[in-house]
């Protein structure tokens, strides 16, 4: 068979189908040429999903005449100048626009700064068009209509025009936080309108923007640096995490990344808070050398290769469990708001609570909370407990003006509660999760702050504190192993037999000690003595997949801190137990000296503070 030489118009579909996947993929690529323009503002609009229409509208440098014929050009690209190895700009290849042009019907007007008049360009699946002048203001309007026309198969592989659209939504997102001086305003008849107003230098401001104003108020500042890698930006704390990791953004020299030494350097770090099956918040963002990175493996650049990646690895787990520790302990606000809204009176200011499942308390209008049904909204007209007043002024002051007359029962009247006296100093509200005032159900701490109070699991809280120690002996001391009698050999690939002895010694710390039994086994001499009777030979068969995978040995460490957290809960203060105040406080003193108290071995929160200033909302006191 005779090899003969493929088309221009064959070469760049080809190309299209490696760089423009789906319609986020061509938003992107045009995305980032006009931020690599310079664009200060983008206007992206959207129609069917993106297959229809992708309208890409920017204020950068634009191009005239002879560019614009270079640019439809594969390989044609102004953003070279310092080779492969000194990559300062987001796109480089030169592929984008020839790939579209190829699939689509695309049009690119332009008028370059300092011009009288613009030009444009069409490219309608591969066949480029003269370029004509074009009436155009300063920079580049870019139109892609009918993507995928020319390779019909591929449009059987598209999604729905909603998940479409919510790609390019991702897409905008990502750079909108990469970038928090750019104004960028997506619109379209298939979606709602996103803006995102150019910040500045506040990058905080912009990733509230994207990511909502609780994490704001639940994120912790990141910046370390070491050996001229240097690491900034905001990680979560441990009780803010989601279901999945589609909040985790990751920025290498302003480039959105996906990479999966990145991802696993920031599991690694919640290694320890966060519970299995759930994902911590954070947009981390990484400056390196381009020379020491590699931004050309993959053909959409959403991976990189490092040229140290422990060095990577080790500077964003270390600085993150630093800045955790350096925070101290702290709960998410998501909770304190959730009380807050379970308490919060229906309509404007209304008597009638509801309980933060929505439905009301029994007897009081609303369902008894076992049934399905929602809440009747209240009436006065019809409640049993209406107020002497019907025009539902709330909590106010003036609302309670016609109670004034009454005095509270004997039962109702509030003692001074007297200082505690003894050996022991009594504990002062300045501390940082207050002084224990009462314990409710014999189960949950309430403490009094300076300015609010603390609702602690007590449970919770001490199963965390049990844990935290027997974690520590497992990291301050060698684990007892049990020798077996016989040892068990192991069959596996001679790559996998060298990648686990490679970790011999870290294993044999943990209790699992292994020798080399011929070129393509392991014997097992002895396990840990903690997990009693395994499956030696599925241990050592899992960690070899995990050392293939991501180069590191963390299953058996897993599972005997799993066993410690089972201990840990079976041998902690259990619900239902009363304390006397000494102990309750000394609990809180001991939550306030073990990193990582504000939440249980199963990522829940161990406490929950309200402060003062809501608790007076909730009755009229504020403004």
């Amino acid at each position: 068979m005779a090899i003969t030489l493929l088309s221009e118009t064959l070469i760049n579909q080809i190309a299209a189908g490696e760089v423009i996947e789906r319609p986020a993929s061509a938003a992107k690529e045009l995305i980032e040429n006009a931020l690599d323009a310079g664009a200060t503002r983008l206007e992206i609009a959207t129609a069917g999903g993106g297959k229809t229409l992708l309208r890409v509208v920017d204020n950068g440098c634009g191009m005239g005449a002879d560019d614009l014929a270079l640019a439809v050009r594969r390989h044609c690209t102004s953003k070279l100048g310092g080779g492969l190895f000194d990559i300062r700009t987001l796109g480089f290849r030169g592929e984008a626009l020839p790939s579209i042009g190829s699939v689509a019907r695309l049009t690119i007007a332009s008028r370059p700064s300092g011009s009288d008049h613009g030009a444009e360009i069409a490219v309608h699946g591969g066949v480029v068009q003269a370029v004509r002048p074009t009436p155009a203001n300063h920079g580049t309007v870019v139109e892609v209509r009918d993507l995928f026309f020319a390779t019909p198969a591929r449009l059987k592989f598209m999604k729905t025009e909603r998940a479409e659209a919510a790609a390019i939504s991702e897409v905008v997102r990502r750079m909108a936080i990469a970038f928090p001086g750019v104004r960028f305003l997506l619109s379209g008849p298939d979606r709602t309108t996103l803006e995102f107003p150019a910040t500045g230098d506040d990058r905080l401001e912009r990733i509230a923007q994207v990511l909502g104003r609780d994490f704001r108020d639940n994120a912790i500042e990141i910046d370390a640096e070491r050996d001229e890698v240097r690491l900034t930006g905001f990680a979560g704390v441990p009780t803010f995490n989601r279901g999945n990791s589609l909040q985790q953004y990751v920025f290498v020299n302003g480039r959105p990344v996906q990479d999966k030494l990145i991802f696993s350097a920031l599991r690694g770090a919640y290694a320890e808070t966060i519970p299995q099956g759930r994902y911590p918040i954070a947009v981390l963002s990484i400056a390196i050398d381009p020379a020491l990175v590699d931004v050309n493996v993959h053909p959409a650049k959403s991976d990189v290769r490092f040229r140290d990646p422990g060095l990577v690895r080790g500077l964003i787990v270390g600085a993150i469990r630093q800045a955790l520790a350096a925070e101290g302990d702290r709960s998410s606000t998501l909770g304190a708001r959730g009380l807050v809204n379970a308490f919060r009176p229906e309509g404007a200011g209304g008597m009638g609570f509801t309980s933060g499942a929505g439905r009301g308390f029994p007897g009081h209008g609303g369902q008894s909370g076992y049934g399905n049904a929602p809440a009747a909204p209240w009436a006065a007209e019809r409640s049993p407990y209406r107020p002497l007043e019907t025009d539902r002024r709330g909590f106010g002051e003036a609302a309670q003006a016609a109670f004034t007359a009454f005095a509270p029962s004997a039962r109702m009247a509030s003692e001074p509660v007297e200082p505690e006296t003894g050996g022991t100093e009594n504990p002062s509200a300045r501390h940082p999760l207050g002084a224990a005032r009462a314990q409710l159900h014999e189960n949950y701490i309430v403490a009094q702050t300076d300015d609010g109070l603390v609702i602690v699991d007590q449970h919770a809280a001490h199963e965390r504190l049990v844990y935290e120690n027997l974690r520590k002996g497992l990291s301050t001391k060698a684990l007892p192993a049990q020798a077996l009698l016989i040892p068990d050999i192991v069959d596996l690939a001679e790559d996998d037999c060298d990648r686990l002895m490679v970790h011999a010694q870290e294993l044999s710390r943990l209790g699992l000690t292994i020798e080399r039994f011929g070129p393509g086994a392991v014997a097992v001499r002895e396990t840990p003595a903690m997990l009693g009777e395994i499956d030696a030979a599925g241990l050592i068969r899992q960690l070899a997949d995990e050392l293939a995978e991501w180069d590191t040995a963390n299953g058996l460490a897993g599972r005997l801190e799993a066993l410690a957290a089972t201990m840990a809960c079976h041998g902690s203060v259990r619900s239902g137990r009363r304390l006397r105040p000494e102990e309750m406080n000394a609990l809180l003193r001991q939550m306030e000296a073990t990193p990582g108290s504000g939440q249980c071995n199963h990522g829940r929160p161990t406490y929950i503070e309200i402060k003062l200033a809501d608790i007076e909302r909730l009755f009229g006191r504020s403004g």
